[in-house]
């Protein structure tokens, strides 16, 4: 990796590919001003026309530079086309296929964190909803209440409609509640169903457009094994001054196969912390009340000594 040579590549807008998408735009300023390159990419032709060369025509070559990616979720499969075209450009993504998926995917990361996380199931789905099979799977739960996601995202927005069922061992209840969620998931679902224990978090508030009670969640970045950023998940409600226990994550970080990546987490109401989910760094949203600019300097800071 040729040293002191970073870029940041970010969705273009699709209707002015020579800008970043307004989604993106503050994040861009603030990786040049910390001293990256940007670079984009066209996020619909790599997606949609699966055209890979398309996607990041834009993207000038290099001699073997270490780069990130900040844009929308990809797929594996879209995000190893991705990883792989960018390499034959000498552009080497922090990600490879492998570290992506590994927190992307939560039963991936699961094993890692399994004794700081809610307990978790899931099945892959290849054909018709078994109902028997998912059945089975929640006895462990036995009347408690679980959450049910795919392998990267819930409809917590639709919580009660297809997400919170209150008791595992309602036949009725995991029916309804998983065809629905399948039924707003459509081709947006991510390889299969995740069960996992529902836990009595710490509140925050009621979110004001859904509904769904939200918990004081915190969003931690790592990068190269170092910490970077923790900020509260959600812009609504009172956090209070949490003395977050740091040291904990950070120790759990060091066994997570990834370069760059989020771990989310919440007090439990007996004072425990827990992991609610990893996240792949590069499409990991930065909270509302994190300091773009300071976020993207640590980020430079951490990565170029480490080149």
């Amino acid at each position: 990796m040729r040293r002191g040579a970073m870029r940041i590549i970010f969705c273009a807008d699709p209707f002015q590919p020579s800008v970043p998408d307004s989604a993106y735009a503050a994040e861009a300023a603030a990786a040049e001003q910390a001293g990256f390159t940007v670079a984009l990419i066209r996020y619909e032709a790599l997606v949609e026309q699966q055209d890979e060369l398309r996607a990041t025509w834009r993207v000038v070559p290099g001699e073997q530079e270490l780069a990130i990616y900040r844009g929308w979720m990809l797929r594996p499969e879209a995000y190893e086309r991705l990883y792989h075209v960018l390499s034959e450009k000498g552009v080497v993504l922090i990600n490879d296929l492998a570290a992506y998926r590994h927190c992307h995917y939560l039963p991936e990361c699961y094993p890692l964190i399994e004794s700081h996380t809610p307990r978790s199931t899931w099945l892959n789905l290849t054909s018709t909803l078994d109902l028997d099979e998912i059945m089975c799977l929640l006895v462990p739960f036995g009347d408690r209440p679980v959450l049910l996601k795919d392998f990267v995202k819930s409809r917590k927005h639709e919580w009660f409609e297809a997400c919170y069922i209150p008791r595992a061992s309602d036949r009725v209840d995991v029916e309804r509640i998983t065809q629905r969620f399948l039924e707003l998931q459509g081709e947006e679902l991510n390889e299969g169903l995740v069960f996992r224990e529902f836990v009595e978090f710490e509140p925050l508030t009621i979110h004001t457009k859904s509904g769904m009670p939200l918990i004081k969640e915190y969003r931690l970045f790592f990068c190269e094994g170092q910490l970077i950023s923790a900020t509260p998940y959600w812009d609504e409600g009172d956090y209070g001054n949490d003395a977050l226990p740091l040291p904990l994550f950070c120790s759990i970080a060091q066994s997570v196969h990834s370069r760059f990546f989020t771990l989310d987490i919440a007090r439990r109401h007996d004072g425990q912390w827990m992991i609610i989910e990893p996240g792949d760094g590069q499409v990991a949203g930065l909270p509302a009340k994190l300091e773009v600019v300071e976020f993207y300097r640590r980020l430079y800071s951490t990565v170029s000594s480490n080149a």
